[in-house]
């Protein structure tokens, strides 16, 4: 079956995106079935149904970010990598494959914002795209001053089309914000442009790879992000409906990250482990 832009839109307006609202999206397409146009048609779609007055906005990252690990490469592959690699630039970098193609057709699209963070950066689309990019710290990028806190403070919404749950970045938010001591941190650096100049800076961040928090010591193998979507869905804090030939989730991003930091602070606080609630 085909799966068209005005299909989408309304099945898109069944499941609750609010028109005038600001939406963060996750899509994998190969699940919403074949979609006539790909994903420049979900991108439309998604508008369709926000409106004139509505902004959307994607995780982008960087695909071609540098090796986290520079210190165990030798010391001339170091050395290209810390000379030659190009310093992040939004307008070029391609987005994280594993973020979708929406997110890069958001990248792309015309009169997209981004913000300035090579990992954590965002596009946004819309009457506040501006509002969502206009500043993104590069340490702690997923905490308070960043677009994943101001999404929330808009009232927004967070629209995850076909792809698994475990893809919920606003979760990340949650760790960082969460009022819990001895949180696990990581530093990466990367080229950037300050000043006009290309210098090479070392971020500080929660560890969004392994979490910020044992995890593993709750949850056994089971994907935290996932484990808390799911839970955040039982509570109430979205609703989940067809759009086009898959399934889909949609989050108050307000109530996904009271619920988070709730769950997080409960089971970590002081840095001793509760029982699961």
């Amino acid at each position: 079956m085909l799966v068209a832009r005005s299909g989408l839109a309304r099945d898109l307006t069944r499941l609750g995106l609010a028109p005038g609202g600001v939406a963060m999206v996750h899509c994998r397409m190969s699940a919403l079935g074949r979609v006539v146009g790909g994903a420049e048609t979900v991108v439309r779609a998604l508008l369709d149904t926000l409106g004139p007055g509505g902004t959307l906005m994607a995780y982008t990252g960087w695909q071609d970010e540098p090796p986290d690990d520079l210190d165990a490469l030798d010391d001339e592959t170091r050395r290209i990598y810390l000379e030659e690699h190009p310093a992040y630039d939004p307008r070029v970098a391609l987005s994280r494959r594993e973020h979708g193609r929406v997110a890069e057709a958001l990248r792309t699209w015309p009169g997209a914002r981004h913000s300035l963070h090579p990992e954590a950066g965002v596009a946004a689309v819309g009457p506040l795209a501006e509002v969502l990019t206009a500043s993104h710290p590069y340490d702690d990028a997923y905490g308070a001053g960043t677009p994943y806190a101001r999404i929330v403070e808009l009232g927004g919404q967070v629209a995850v089309l076909g792809a698994p749950l475990e893809t919920v970045t606003l979760v990340h938010h949650a760790e960082a914000i969460a009022e819990v001591s001895g949180k696990r941190r990581v530093s990466y650096g990367s080229p950037v442009i300050e000043g006009g100049e290309r210098i090479w800076r070392t971020f500080s961040d929660i560890d969004t790879a392994d979490g910020a928090f044992p995890y593993e010591r709750i949850l056994g193998d089971e994907d935290y992000i996932e484990y808390v979507a799911r839970s955040a869905l039982a509570a109430g804090r979205g609703r989940s409906g067809p759009v086009g030939e898959g399934t889909a989730h949609l989050f108050d991003a307000r109530g996904l990250v009271e619920h988070a930091v709730g769950w997080m602070e409960r089971n970590f606080a002081s840095g001793d482990l509760k029982n699961l609630g």
